[in-house]
């Protein structure tokens, strides 16, 4: 883009008046700007001794170039272990080690414990605070060429499966989450999360004993906000500004043995039984004693048994039955959640719910998961009788496998990639080619006539008959 404007105005310095000129030199310098500010933290440690000099030329407000990037990555890929590990994160930025602690800020209460001890412990590492975003952007593409060996995207699962060979070149990438913007967690939680992803990988190859260059980045900045409550005080003088108030985000429910093993969270759990509705928000997330007992979890099954006590006059228990298991064709276990039961005065109620399903390594995620056909109807009656019972769960996630603490994984949506503006957008554009079609082919279809009529010959002459 930078540089058409450029030949703008290279073209209409003969022909345009100097007003335009300018305005397109702001446009030029705006362009600039922007792209100065995609700027991302890089942070480099290794398992070998002596493969990077101190960074002289990181002072601040310094950006990282990708030839000057390539240079600090040329020794560690030539001298270094050829077993590479990237750390690929959504979003980050300088604002989360500062705010959070770590690399660049306070240590002392750090959200990075483990990645602290690994650059403590590293004998090479390398911290460049701000990394141009095109330099990032290809840095997986560059790795490939230079290691010869294509990304081999792993979570927790396929990496304690995955045999390494200290000989052989392996490109591993591993995705981190921040999920920030979803409001589901405070970036405290989510950073925190991945500390303890990155510390789980660095302990697996320790105990294997497999050498290794760990790189963390991510794909572009996040616009971290400060928690007010770190702050003592506020935030300084706000005049007439009022602090808004962010809303009050419960952690999820959580089924734990010696780990925990089930999460399950909701915008909105509401049910209705008869006439009357209840709304159970309150009385499950958030809640220190909220009643477990029933839940049960394995490798193959897992039951998340929430049971309440006085609800429309009686005890009631909902317990949500979920199945783990192989599945040849794509080589992976998928989980499945095989109906929702409902136990109210010695009765039971059954839902089904097979269309909640997913990989194992994720979560499950949907706007509403309901008995009602507006909602999307994912719980059906196994019963042919109409049920008095009916439920709503807004903003629904859940996982039961593969849980690390007490996050959630990636989300497996329930939303189709075919949106009704998708589909309308796609049949209002073939029925506009069925009309341009269908005019080329009038068009192409005409022909020119062979005999036309002689103005210029004798006239036909009538006689009158009287």
């Amino acid at each position: 883009m930078a540089a058409t404007v450029a030949v703008c105005v290279r073209e209409g310095t003969r022909r345009a008046p100097a007003f335009w000129q300018m305005r397109l030199l702001a446009l030029l310098l705006v362009v600039a700007a922007t792209a100065t500010e995609q700027q991302v933290p890089l942070v480099l440690w290794s398992s070998d001794r002596d493969l990077w000099a101190p960074a002289t030329d990181t002072h601040e407000g310094h950006i990282t170039s990708d030839l000057q990037l390539s240079t600090y990555l040329d020794p560690a890929l030539e001298l270094g272990p050829r077993n590479v590990l990237l750390f690929l994160q959504d979003k980050l930025s300088i604002e989360d080690f500062t705010a959070y602690g770590g690399v660049f800020g306070n240590k002392q209460d750090s959200t990075f414990s483990n990645l602290e001890n690994a650059l403590d412990l590293a004998p090479s590492s390398l911290v460049l605070p701000a990394v141009d975003w095109y330099a990032v952007s290809t840095l997986t593409t560059y790795l490939q060429e230079k290691l010869g060996a294509s990304p081999l995207h792993v979570d927790l699962a396929t990496l304690r499966e995955l045999k390494l060979n200290a000989s052989l070149p392996a490109l591993l990438l591993i995705r981190l989450p921040y999920t920030a913007s979803s409001g589901l967690m405070a970036p405290r939680e989510v950073l925190t999360g991945n500390d303890e992803i990155i510390g789980q990988v660095l302990s697996m190859l320790k105990s294997e004993d497999v050498p290794y260059t760990a790189a963390l980045t991510a794909v572009r900045p996040s616009r971290v906000a400060r928690d007010v409550a770190m702050v003592a005080g506020g935030l300084g003088r706000q005049l007439l500004q009022k602090q808004p108030v962010s809303p009050v985000v419960h952690a999820p429910v959580s089924y734990n043995d010696t780990a925990p093993r089930i999460l399950f969270w909701a915008q909105n759990f509401s049910v209705k039984y008869g006439e009357r509705w209840e709304d159970l928000t309150p009385m499950t997330f958030g809640v220190q004693q909220l009643n477990l007992t029933g839940s049960f979890w394995n490798e193959s099954v897992a039951r998340l048994s929430l049971t309440y006590e006085q609800l429309f006059g009686t005890t009631v228990t909902f317990k949500f039955i979920l199945a783990n298991r192989f599945y040849p064709v794509s080589a992976r276990h998928w989980f499945t959640m095989e109906h929702l039961e409902i136990h109210s005065n010695g009765s039971v109620v059954y839902f089904n719910a097979s269309q909640i399903t997913g990989p194992s390594i994720y979560s499950f995620h949907c706007q509403y998961v309901s008995t009602f056909n507006n909602k999307g109807s994912l719980l059906v009656p196994s019963s042919s009788q109409p049920s008095l019972w009916h439920i709503t769960l807004q903003d629904f996630q859940i996982q039961a496998f593969n849980v690390i603490g007490e996050q959630f994984s990636y989300a497996s949506d329930c939303a189709g990639f075919f949106s009704p503006g998708i589909w309308m957008g796609l049949l209002t554009s073939l029925f506009m080619l069925f009309i341009f079609t269908y005019g080329l082919h009038m068009i192409l279809s005409l022909k020119t006539m062979d005999r036309f009529d002689d103005h210029k010959g004798p006239t036909i002459t009538l006689t009158q008959i009287v």
